[in-house]
């Protein structure tokens, strides 16, 4: 069982910038691909970014291209940059581990294990 921890959220004026960190319980962390969601209050679950493996492939979704950095140690950790923060990227962020594929995709069906969540609010 892979117990995930999130921290860094906060409030944030718009433009502003916050990394959040997730770090994994599990010593094989390195065999995991890693992802990041987001939640606004009365919408679903949304992909926020993902990382492989070994730190490739990365991927972003589309609104956040250019403001988003996600990257990973080898020990335990995964973290997303976000800048330029906007109002509309105020959610709950997630973020998840699986390796069921090969490959981590932007399906939250593919992820095995969850943090808690930490909130992101951003002013305008």
């Amino acid at each position: 069982q892979v117990q995930l921890v999130e921290t860094g959220g906060g409030l944030v004026q718009a433009g502003g910038s916050l990394r959040l960190s997730c770090t994994a319980s599990e010593r094989t962390f390195g065999t995991y691909y890693m992802g990041w969601f987001r939640q606004a209050p009365g919408k679903e679950r949304e992909f926020v970014a993902y990382i492989g493996r070994n730190g490739a492939p990365t991927k972003w979704r589309d609104s956040v291209k250019g403001r988003i950095g996600i990257s990973r140690d080898y020990a335990s950790s995964v973290f997303l940059e976000l800048d330029t923060l906007k109002p509309d990227d105020t959610a709950v962020y997630y973020c998840a581990a699986g390796r069921t594929l090969g490959m981590p995709t932007m399906d939250p069906d593919d992820y095995d294990y969850w943090g808690q969540g930490t909130q992101v609010t951003v002013s305008s």
